[in-house]
Formats: C-alpha cells, structure tokens, sequence
C-alpha cells in the first residue's frame, strides 16, 4: 500500500486493524478470524494493534497473523513498534504523536518498508509527514467511535484538501461504518481503517469485507472518477 496514489484515481481500499480483545485472545484463533475477513473481499493491509502488552505477546500474534496476511497478499503492518516490525519482518509500521518520529522508525525498517504516520486532524503535521518521506498519513476521527477515546476529530473537508495538494494516499480512521464509509470516499480517502465495522459484524468478518467492499464501489461509482 505504499507508493503513490492509484494513478486512475478511482479505488479506495480497506485497511483493517485488529480489535482490542485480540491483547486477552488466542491469537491463533483470531488467525481463523482474520482468514475469514480477507476471504471477503479486497483488503490493502492489516495492522496489528496492541496496546500495553509485552514484546513475546506481539511475537506470538504475529507469528499467528503474518502467514494469513501473505497467504492472502495483504500487507502486515505494526503499530507503534518499529523495532519489533523489522524483528518480525512485518511489511511496515504505523507510528503515532507517542511513539517516536518518522526518522526513526525509517531507520529501523528500512526503506522499503511502509510507514504510516497518525496525523489526527492536523494539516500541518500531514505535509510534515509527506514531506520526510511517509507512505501515508492517517487523519481522523471522522465519526463518534467506542473502539478508543480519539484525541480530534476531522471532517472530510481535510480529505478534499489533501487530495488536491499532496500524491501520499490518506487514510480515513474513526467510527467508520459500512452506512457511512460513502462520505469519505467521496472525499478522497484511498484506505478505510476499520475495526469493529468488521470484528463485531453480526453476520461475520466475511460478511463484513464484503459489505464494506460494495459500499465503497457504490459510492465510487456514485461520484466518477476523482
């Protein structure tokens, strides 16, 4: 998912991220999980999100997690630790306002790694990231979430006008549902971070990907080409 945007303009793509009970889980039963969401439909990446947990419990989710990832060509991406994603040979990082600098985690995954850098809902500190180099920015939240307590909200106003100035592709994280994704795809986002959207779908994963999938083609085809 790293690079520039997809030069037709036209897709926007799902960018999952693990769900908070995954720190108290089985994560080798969460891999039967997550095998079912990416048999849904297309997804760009996955990021393992674990928060306050030890080193040897990322180890072991994503000894779990990575294989299905590839299996299925998508993307693996740690947040926070840079380190532990070269150790992992993950595919990347997601790095936010705590935890470290982009050099950094540059240095530590190398150059052909991605790194994704939380840019909440601050123009200033996007331009900042596209400038030292990022593969994308993330900005939100765009909608009320019970996932985590988000520090800002955006508004898709933020997503036109990134669309107009900078090639990084943007990534739309908060509160996103299959209902509502529509509006920020209209916007300009070129990923839809997406937690409980799917993991607490009352049909599945499966379901889920796959109902994301058409909405996002719905309001793609809705709007023409960007």
């Amino acid at each position: 998912m790293n690079g520039d945007k997809d030069p037709s303009g036209e897709l926007c793509r799902l960018y999952l991220i693990t769900p908070p009970g995954l720190a108290e889980a089985d994560p080798e039963a969460f891999a039967a999980e997550l095998d079912a969401a990416l048999s849904g439909g297309d997804v760009a990446s996955v990021q393992l999100r674990l928060k306050n947990i030890d080193d040897d419990a990322v180890r072991r989710a994503a000894k779990a997690l990575l294989p299905v990832c590839r299996a299925h060509d998508v993307a693996f991406i740690v947040n926070d630790r840079a380190d532990l994603a070269a150790e992992l040979d993950a595919d990347g990082v997601h790095i936010g306002a705590e935890d470290g600098d982009y050099a950094a985690a540059r240095s530590a995954v190398g150059s052909n790694a991605i790194v994704g850098v939380s840019c909440y809902d601050s123009r200033h500190l996007g331009v900042e990231a596209a400038e030292a180099g990022a593969d994308y920015v993330a900005f939100g939240a765009f909608f009320p979430t019970a996932t985590k307590n988000p520090p800002t909200r955006a508004d898709p106003d933020i997503l036109r006008w990134w669309n107009q100035l900078v090639t990084v592709p943007c990534v739309a994280i908060g509160g996103i549902g299959i209902d509502n994704c529509g509006t920020l795809v209209a916007a300009g986002a070129d990923f839809l971070a997406v937690i409980s959207g799917v993991w607490d779908h009352p049909e599945g994963p499966t379901e889920a990907v796959r109902a994301y999938n058409a909405a996002i083609a719905d309001a793609i085809a809705s709007i023409g080409p960007r």
